[in-house]
């Protein structure tokens, strides 16, 4: 897959927990709370219907105020790939205001561990560099730190 770096984000790394644990956080509702947003901020809903056109659906809490995120899968390949969106709702609604598009690729890295790829697609430049400048790799790595953590304790 090409990115485009005028509106896409990525961060690679290799995670020290097997694939199949990286797998289960990220596709059953229970786990996305422990993970999913840089504390101290936090996840108070989920839900999870785990295929294309599938609801993906968070409620956030930040600082105080909760932020629905309604949102669908577009490709969901067992155990290697998801791509989820707020472009649409459950029943191909269109959005009123879209954000991105994620996608989450995961790979076997041998010894127990997992090569994680993580991508933000955004409709334009402006959008990216909001994302960017609202902290994506810091706030992203957050997370992808507080779910080698958790998915350590499965």
């Amino acid at each position: 897959m090409e990115l485009d770096p005028a509106t896409d984000l990525k961060i690679e790394r290799i995670l020290d927990v097997p694939r199949e644990k990286v797998w289960a956080c990220w596709t059953q509702p229970q786990h996305i709370p422990h993970f999913f947003i840089p504390k101290p901020h936090r996840i108070t809903a989920c839900e999870i219907d785990l295929k294309a056109g599938g609801r993906f659906n968070t409620t956030f809490e930040v600082d105080g105020r909760l932020i629905e995120n309604k949102g669908v899968y577009l490709e969901v390949t067992d155990g290697e790939k998801l791509v989820f969106t707020d472009t649409f709702t459950e029943g191909w609604k269109p959005a009123e205001n879209p954000f991105m598009t994620g996608m989450i690729l995961l790979e076997d890295a041998g010894a127990g561990r997992t090569k994680y790829t993580a991508i933000a697609r955004h409709r334009n430049a402006e959008t990216r560099q909001q994302h960017e400048d609202m902290g994506f790799y810091i706030g992203w790595n957050i997370a992808i730190d507080q779910l080698v953590a958790y998915a350590k304790t499965l």
